[in-house]
């Protein structure tokens, strides 16, 4: 029997304690103000509870400043839920409530006790079980642990009418410990670990929603109510995170597109956009802008969009990704399987456009010295996605992968990528988005290609990431994530953060050993031999929909200028200025600029608050002065100040405002080598 364990502390030192010391007496031993703040011990990166004892290893203690305390934080505050609920409404029954990004949740099963039906939870319940736990936490009671056999778990909680913690009990594998942790007099079945009492939960919580939740999962089991909460360390912590929600909210870009007139989607085209108008022009906005960032580094190509399914199993997509793709036949087939003329193939709408860009690069031969070749695609894809996981523009089944592939040779994979690097980011500087992390994904335990591959891969690719933060003056922040890259090689991953803070993972570059020897691609080099070419797949925006969406939610629909699907609506205050009102719009539509007019007879606040809820950047106002004078009005959206100028000045002005930032750039360039 151990009679001493040894504890190494963070700064290095390391000292004996008595086998059986708590980790509340190693605190206390350390300063009684510690162990006050513990909320914890970390035992070889391990959270336990203070309670239990010590042994041999690193120990750090941990207070509810530490950002590990915030699970501890949640957990506990579902257990506070639960209790709260049963207070309030005995005899509900409660199921499993783990901590979840952002807050916690837990599933309860509440029958009305005159119908003896189910009576679920509404949003109005959510105040009196927030009142309730804030009582609770306020009793300060002790967490305590106590290990009970499984049959006593299972008579305990059969005796209360706890069905599904019955059923709980039996899921736990046999040998495991049947861990109950009591606060006061309420008790549940839990993993742990727990904080030292409720009262270190703290009152920076709030209940969210209600929602339904089968019983584990299952649409053949009961129905449950689940309630949704969040809790933070801070009040401050909890306001931010409320702020973001709110403005998330107000930013969501399906409502934006609802009044924007944008696109919708419907039951019929489940994951695929309907496009209107407004949308579509913004859509070919952003498709010309990236054509013109391509133009003359990058061809063009189309590949098929339906391929037989044997390309995608030479590829390894068939064993890889099938369960994602969409697999067809002819519908001849289909009503004629007897017929022996019949194409009875089986083929898949293309989820990504890379095997048919080897296919583009294999036909006719290659020399060294044409490479790097680099071939771009604004391709129609498809990937299967399970109807819970759509979300608008931001998870679709049908989309336009703004995809290019470079095949190159080894000596020219870092240039290569490092061109990518800039590429990328001056596309999202274009956009706005200054904050960009760049984090390298290594080599995952499933994989393809030796490990002299990879070893090659991942040293030219760390180089690449140090000199991208190097040039960068270390504005852009670098990182690297183990185990995360593609089968087929690593993977530069760019992610960006809006204006809320949210950080969304848009570009992508992957090297790719796997695709050019599947398909034997290769080009002859300077010794006249066949050699296999490095292939690189490159994303900016990743999928061109969901970037849209980013968009749409990082501007709240303030899109700028030179971006707005609608970029100017005359309106007019009087039918004496309707031929003035058509004049102004040629001439801004002759200038370039997507003009709507408004000659209605309405009053003019009605027309400019009704093209504000549609958020159209500029609204020019026409009355009889303007048409004498030959002026506008010029109102903002967001704004309620008026600039009157002549027509000539707001041609110029808008007209400049509307030139999009990469032919700015361009002419500037021309302008100075002249």
């Amino acid at each position: 029997m151990l009679m001493s364990v040894s504890l190494t502390f963070p700064d290095g030192s390391v000292r004996v304690f008595d086998a059986g010391t708590t980790g509340f007496a190693v605190a206390e031993s350390i300063s009684k103000s510690l162990a006050k703040k513990a909320v914890a011990i970390a035992l070889d990166g391990e959270l336990r509870d203070l309670s239990d004892p010590v042994t041999d290893g690193r120990i750090e203690i941990v207070t509810r400043t530490d950002p590990r305390a915030l699970e501890l934080i949640r957990h506990d505050a579902a257990h506070v839920m639960a209790e709260a609920v049963q207070d309030l409404w005995p005899g509900t029954q409660v199921t499993i409530g783990p901590v979840i990004e952002n807050g916690f949740y837990y599933d309860f099963k509440r029958i009305h006790p005159d119908s003896r039906e189910d009576w679920p939870f509404t949003p109005d319940d959510l105040p009196k079980i927030e009142k309730k736990m804030k009582e609770i936490i306020q009793k300060n009671a002790a967490f305590t642990k106590e290990i009970w056999t499984r049959e006593k778990a299972k008579d305990v909680f059969a005796d209360k009418g706890e069905a599904y913690k019955v059923e709980l009990v039996d899921m736990i594998p046999e040998g495991q410990d049947l861990k109950i942790y009591n606060q006061g007099g309420w008790f549940d079945l839990c993993r742990g670990p727990h904080m030292a009492s409720t009262g270190q939960i703290g009152t920076a919580f709030k209940l969210m929603k209600v929602a339904g939740a089968y019983w584990r999962g299952d649409s053949t089991k009961p129905m449950l109510t689940r309630i949704y909460g969040t809790a933070w360390a801070t009040q401050e912590e909890l306001d931010q995170y409320l702020h973001v929600l709110a403005e998330a909210e107000k930013r969501d870009h399906r409502k934006l597109g609802r009044e924007m007139d944008l696109f919708h989607f419907q039951e019929e085209g489940p994951g695929v956009v309907f496009w209107h108008g407004k949308g579509w022009r913004m859509f070919q906005t952003l498709t010309a802008y990236m054509r013109r960032r391509l133009a003359g580094t990058y061809e063009e190509v189309n590949a098929p969009q339906v391929l037989d399914a044997s390309l995608w199993e030479t590829s390894g997509h068939w064993g890889w990704y099938q369960e994602n793709m969409f697999a067809v036949k002819s519908a001849y087939a289909f009503t004629h399987p007897k017929d022996e003329e019949a194409d009875n193939r089986v083929f898949a709408l293309k989820p990504m456009n890379c095997p048919g860009h080897v296919q583009i690069f294999k036909h006719g031969l290659k020399s060294y010295r044409e490479l790097p070749i680099r071939l771009a695609e604004f391709g129609l894809v498809h990937r299967y996605e399970a109807s819970g996981a759509l979300h608008g523009l931001m998870r679709v089944r049908g989309f336009t992968q703004d995809d290019a592939h470079v095949f190159c040779t080894d000596e020219q994979l870092a240039a290569e990528c490092l061109r990518i690097n800039a590429l990328i980011l001056s596309v999202y500087e274009d956009f706005g988005f200054e904050e960009v992390v760049v984090k390298l994904s290594t080599r995952p335990e499933k994989r393809v290609g030796t490990d002299d591959l990879w070893d090659r891969a991942e040293s030219v690719m760390t180089d690449v990431l140090k000199t991208i933060e190097e040039q960068s003056g270390g504005r852009i922040k670098t990182g690297i994530l183990p185990g995360e890259g593609a089968f087929y090689g690593p993977k530069f991953e760019y992610t960006l953060k809006d204006a809320i803070g949210r950080e969304w993972q848009c570009g992508t570059t992957q090297v790719d050993f796997n695709l050019p020897e599947r398909f034997g691609a290769f080009y002859i080099d300077a010794n006249s031999e066949k050699t296999q070419p490095v292939m690189i797949h490159r994303a900016i925006c990743g999928s061109m929909e969901r970037f849209l969406g980013i968009l749409i939610e990082n501007f709240a629909g303030h899109m700028p200028l030179w971006f707005a699907p609608t970029q100017v609506v005359v309106a007019t205050i009087t039918s004496d200025a309707d031929d003035y009102g058509r004049e102004v719009a040629e001439q801004l539509r002759d200038a370039g600029l997507q003009v709507d007019t408004d000659f209605r007879n309405e009053k003019i606040n009605y027309k400019v608050r009704e093209h504000s809820v549609a958020k159209v950047p500029v609204i020019i106002v026409c009355g009889r002065q303007e048409a004498e004078q030959r002026s506008v009005n010029i109102r903002r959206l967001g704004s309620q100040a008026q600039t009157s100028m002549s027509l000539d000045e707001a041609l110029a002005s808008l007209t400049d405002e509307a030139t999009p930032p990469d032919v700015k750039r361009r002419k500037a360039a021309r302008n100075k080598a002249a």
